[in-house]
């Protein structure tokens, strides 16, 4: 089938990937004039999604570029003395196979796997999806057999087919801008935590920057977002006197560094296809972009949705198996992202001391402690690592796409 991907990101990348693998004919289509590096923030990939890089044959370069992140360290507001953990320990809890790596260097490696077998059309985006035609911006329109949406939390083609969907704000917001390489050391982040906000800043070893990370706790704030103004704005008055460091992180703010603002949302949709058009990702089910392990949600939903595409029957029937196969995991990230809300966006000095101290404790703990402690919840932490990974053939690294 000629099947149009919309997205470029994640997503629409692993996408591509499995879907030539069982040799349908992909086209993605991105906004963004090449392929977006905008100083984003890390992500994580927990076991399952660390599977199914592995099968896509780029996993050795994914652990290369890894963030490398060891050493955590918090100031609380008021206070002069830093609470320390060790990151690898917070790590080895949540997933037996995990790698925090830059969300951009995750899509490049993505989009370099399948750029040979994919056609990748950038700088435009889709105006209309009739009943076997697609309308562009830029482009002529094109005829294809299937229209994926995988063009993240405010996917266009959502708006297009789905109209408005059932949204859930959690009351917080995440902030990531790029701040010069020496504010950052690698394998650290530093930071400053008090009542319903903190900033962190942390770097890489491959990278040429290091990035700030915010989160803050409000009410819903009216702003669009492609209004970057009126969001560093927002953050600006949010953060003020949190500390010092913090105002002078805040100051690059005013340079054209990198920059991204948003809403930690969640989509309540349960239905994510509509005719033959079906949505994936952070565009069907987003859990919360920081807080909900939206990212390694993403790879699983690309695989399955690909793999169900793949098993020879028509698309409605294969849409119906993704529903299914994601609906509970789904379910469970979502209400994992809302207690992670609360818990790492403490409203209270209260909740600031437990949050840090808590931290600070089970990071002390011998490591072969940690993990056999951590799974004794499969819903918490775990949740993530807990994923399957289905058998959809012999379609990975080894086996040439038709």
């Amino acid at each position: 089938m000629r099947i149009l991907v919309s997205g470029a990101s994640i997503t629409g990348p692993v996408l591509a990937y499995w879907l030539t693998r069982n040799g349908h004919e992909v086209t993605v289509v991105e906004r963004s004039p090449v392929l977006r590096k905008t100083g984003g923030h890390a992500v994580d990939l927990f076991g399952p999604a660390m599977v199914i890089s592995e099968k896509m044959g780029v996993l050795e370069r994914v652990e290369a570029l890894a963030t490398g992140t060891e050493r955590l360290s918090f100031l609380r507001q008021g206070t002069r003395k830093p609470i320390t953990g060790d990151a690898t320990k917070l790590f080895a809890a949540a997933s037996d196979r995990h790698v925090e790596v830059m969300r951009d260097d995750l899509s490049e490696i993505y989009h370099d796997a399948t750029c040979e077998d994919a056609e990748y059309v950038f700088g435009d985006s889709i105006t209309a999806i009739g009943e076997d035609e697609v309308s562009f911006e830029r482009g002529a329109p094109r005829r294809f057999d299937l229209v994926i949406g995988a063009d993240g939390l405010h996917s266009n083609v959502r708006r297009l087919v789905f109209g408005e969907v059932a949204k859930h704000f959690t009351g917080a917001y995440l902030a990531v801008l790029s701040v010069p390489r020496e504010l950052g050391a690698p394998g650290a982040m530093t930071g400053h935590i008090g009542p319903g906000r903190s900033a962190a800043v942390y770097g890489a070893r491959h990278i040429d920057d290091a990035r700030a990370v915010f989160l803050f706790r409000s009410p819903e704030l009216e702003y669009h977002h492609r209004d970057v103004a009126r969001q560093k704005q927002l953050l600006r008055e949010a953060l003020a006197d949190l500390h010092p460091q913090v105002d002078e992180w805040l100051t690059y703010l005013d340079t054209d560094r990198a920059f991204y603002f948003d809403s930690i949302t969640q989509l309540r949709e349960d239905t994510w296809s509509r005719g033959r058009v079906v949505l994936a990702g952070d565009a069907a089910y987003c859990p919360g972009p920081a807080i909900g392990g939206s990212t390694s949600l993403a790879v699983l939903g690309a695989y399955v949705l690909a793999g169900e595409l793949g098993a020879g029957t028509d698309h409605e029937a294969a849409f119906a198996r993704y529903e299914d196969e994601m609906r509970d995991i789904v379910h469970a990230s979502r209400e994992f992202a809302l207690g992670m809300a609360k818990t790492i966006i403490p409203a209270t000095r209260l909740g600031v001391s437990a949050l840090t101290r808590g931290m600070q404790v089970a990071t002390s703990l011998p490591l072969w402690l940690v993990r056999p402690l951590a799974k004794l919840n499969s819903k918490g932490i775990r949740l993530h690592d807990s994923m399957p990974v289905r058998d959809y053939g012999c379609q990975d690294a080894a086996t040439p796409a038709p």
